[in-house]
């Protein structure tokens, strides 16, 4: 596919994903007809802020590469004729953006030259073009001038975006790589509380990692090898095992750059194999066809919600399964995501449990099922 068709495809399978343009001039009009008397007559200006916020985990989160205890955040408000919506830029360390990146990049942004928060689509494609890269900074705009919207319309963002939140699905919860007496004492904490459980693997003691949740749970379980393996054809023998074990699906089993042996493991295995590492932006979807059988999609990484409704359109258009993924995050960003799970095949939004300070209340698990809050906008409410 050459990139005007390419092109021309992805504003195809995004024109589902907007806000229908009707819907947000109605809301407009009611909005402008709710200002008080003093402010007739006054246009309203978006104000940005932002301020940095470190996450804390619950425990040591452990992958196939790293270790941390903590993860930068930035925190972003949009704030319109009385009404304030919440983002944020999650900076675990891999994605490598920073806090003073970020917070670079939201100095540069100005709101105020837009006459109404409802110019969507200006805005974003204004945003994206400030300067390449920092999608989570970006991610952080998208997510708060959708609840900004949101709220203006008095309306929950699954309901603006058509969605129906009883099809929210469940949600797995993640056991990271640890000692198998904290890997048994975590498993043993929330087995009760989910439907599926996520295990990192990706090391030499995947097997030990398994056999070790499996002597305390039966769940159904998905793996994360986060481009821990490296060998092909040993990665397939791991997916067969895992596949007896109880496992539904395989995420990021090769390193993005060993594409080929990527599509190899997906041509022979058992078990989906999605993109996690192997995708960011709509842009990257064309060169994944055929090596994956489905991708993660996460906020940070797409620039938010606008785009990653344009890329479940374009999945979905070519065959593709969809996951719903999230960093630590408080409830803000995870809202935001989990208001688009009821068009995912598995959604894995369990990074505001991680952590021990978040902010908000939002999206909840209720039975192991995501449960979104029926509040206008994303629904937070400050803690």
């Amino acid at each position: 596919m050459n990139r005007r068709d390419f092109l021309k495809r992805g504003a195809l399978y995004g024109s589902a994903a907007m806000l229908a343009p009707e819907f947000l001039m109605s809301c407009a009009r009611r909005s402008e007809s709710q200002r008080s008397a003093s402010q007739t007559g006054a246009a309203g200006k978006m104000k940005l802020s932002f301020f940095e916020y470190e996450l804390k985990l619950r425990h040591v989160f452990t992958v196939a590469t790293y270790s941390r205890t903590t993860t930068p955040d930035v925190q972003v408000r949009i704030e319109y004729d009385g009404f304030v919506g919440h983002g944020e830029a999650s900076l675990p360390p891999y994605l490598g953006y920073t806090v003073q990146g970020t917070m670079d990049f939201l100095r540069k942004v100005d709101l105020s030259q837009f006459s109404s928060p409802f110019l969507m689509e200006d805005i974003l494609d204004y945003v994206d073009s400030v300067a390449p890269g920092e999608t989570p900074a970006k991610a952080a705009i998208d997510i708060a001038l959708h609840d900004l919207v949101g709220q203006l319309c008095g309306r929950p963002l699954y309901e603006l975006l058509g969605l129906d939140p009883t099809k929210a699905p469940s949600t797995s919860f993640t056991i990271g790589i640890d000692t198998p007496e904290v890997v048994r004492r975590k498993t043993l904490e929330c087995a009760d509380k989910f439907n599926v459980l996520k295990v990192k693997v990706g090391y030499d003691g995947d097997e030990q990692m398994i056999r070790t949740i499996r002597e305390v749970t039966d769940l159904p379980l998905v793996v994360d090898a986060n481009q821990g393996w490296t060998d092909r054809r040993k990665a397939l023998d791991k997916i067969f095992w895992l596949k007896e074990q109880g496992v539904r699906m395989i995420e990021q089993p090769m390193p993005k750059t060993q594409l080929d042996d990527i599509a190899w493991i997906t041509q022979h295995s058992p078990l989906p194999v999605y993109a996690d590492e192997s995708v960011q932006r709509l842009r990257d979807l064309p060169s994944l066809r055929g090596a994956f059988h489905g991708i993660n999609i996460k906020l940070m990484k797409s620039t938010g919600i606008r785009e990653a409704m344009r890329m479940i359109g374009y999945a979905r258009a070519e065959g593709m399964r969809v996951m719903l993924g999230c960093m630590t995050e408080t409830s803000a960003a995870v809202t935001a995501a989990a208001s688009l799970s009821p068009l995912a095949d598995f959604a894995d939004l369990d990074g505001n449990l991680l952590i021990a300070n978040d902010i908000f209340e939002g999206v909840t698990v209720v039975d192991g099922r995501l449960t979104l809050p029926v509040r206008p906008g994303l629904g937070l409410i400050e803690n």
